[in-house]
């Protein structure tokens, strides 16, 4: 009898143990450098999307918020968009991506006839143009690498050139047919955070590009239409919490002062306050991870969520590698902020600069 309790006692012990949940002994972030060479600091800027705006909100609106960022001088912006490389190859596996292909990439067939080369050829000239870029380029010289931005699916940089032009220079030529003009006009006037804030704050630093790091390789899409309303009501009612509501009446009460500086700056403010992430946590994926239904909806979004972000955060840290020592404005959704900062923080060699303290 004694053994068989001891034994009994043992198996509790080992299932206890192995229910718990374990804490790995190595902490990458917690082991930072040490060197006195200039550190890597990266400021993630949680932003609405400008799209969902109320109409009262308008570009000119966003000169303070710009000026604050231009101020701590960052040397590389990264925006919430998909890469041409990226698109190009999410172009060639269409039976999965094809839906993210429509929402998220450039068509870049007129930039292809008007330059002759397609996404990889034209990635590798433009690495090949910025690599030996002069400090005062011509026009002529960036209309052609605005055109050759355009053929490898990089829009928003091709607006940068286009943006850096006198207004008398913002015309055809060099590559730059009038089909991709008219373009790059469209784009300037998007109501969207990369091209009225990203674009206009890189032509400010004389920066000659943006980074375009956003993910949708996680991404999947169901042919079962009963599957996918299952999950969307399923989502629907997960979400429909208290954080939610408290976001709801925040967003409203900030949208409700975007017609001057001042209303737009204390919106990111808000948004780009500490305690965000929890709330977000809270209404979104949180409330997704309590799920109790037999297809599990709730996790598999959580899943491709994490997952998102994590490639996101490879991508910003990319664009750290051939020059350390350089300052990083992430320009995300304001929900993808939390996760960003939380995954780049476990970088040996990536510091987090505080957004509160250049908003102030």
């Amino acid at each position: 009898m004694i053994k068989i309790l001891a034994f009994l006692s043992a198996f509790v012990s080992v299932t206890v143990f192995a229910a718990q949940a374990e804490t790995p002994a190595f902490n990458p972030g917690q082991l930072k450098r040490t060197a006195s060479a200039k550190p890597n600091e990266v400021l993630v800027l949680g932003t609405p999307h400008f799209s969902s705006l109320p109409a009262g909100f308008q570009a000119r609106y966003l000169q303070t918020l710009i000026s604050r960022l231009q101020a701590w001088q960052p040397s590389i912006i990264t925006i919430e968009a998909l890469s041409g490389s990226q698109c190009d190859y999410m172009r060639r596996y269409s039976a999965r991506y094809a839906d993210a292909v429509r929402s998220y990439c450039w068509d870049t067939t007129a930039a292809f006839k008007a330059t002759g080369l397609d996404v990889p050829a034209a990635t590798a000239e433009m690495a090949r143009l910025l690599a030996t870029w002069p400090k005062a380029p011509s026009a002529d010289q960036r209309r052609s690498l605005a055109a050759v931005f355009l053929a490898a699916g990089e829009p928003v940089s091709a607006l940068v050139q286009w943006l850096k032009l006198p207004a008398a220079e913002r015309r055809a030529g060099n590559g730059l047919e009038q089909a991709l003009t008219e373009k790059l006009q469209d784009l300037a006037e998007k109501r969207s955070e990369n091209t009225l804030l990203a674009a206009p704050l890189a032509v400010r630093l004389g920066l000659e590009r943006v980074y375009a790091i956003d993910d949708h390789t996680a991404d999947s899409v169901s042919s079962d239409e009963a599957d996918n309303k299952a999950a969307g009501d399923i989502m629907q009612r997960l979400w429909d919490n208290p954080a939610s509501s408290s976001r709801l009446e925040q967003d409203k009460a900030l949208e409700s002062h975007l017609d001057s500086d001042e209303g737009v700056l204390n919106m990111y403010r808000v948004l780009n306050r500490p305690d965000q992430a929890m709330l977000v946590y809270r209404s979104d994926f949180g409330a997704a991870l309590k799920d109790k239904s037999a297809r599990q909806y709730g996790r598999t979004y959580v899943a491709y969520w994490e997952t998102r972000n994590l490639r996101m955060v490879s991508n910003i840290r990319e664009t750290l590698d051939p020059f350390p020592g350089q300052r990083v404005l992430s320009i995300v959704g304001a929900s993808h902020k939390g996760y960003v900062e939380a995954y780049l923080h476990m970088m040996h060699d990536v510091t987090i600069k505080s957004a509160a303290a250049v908003l102030r």
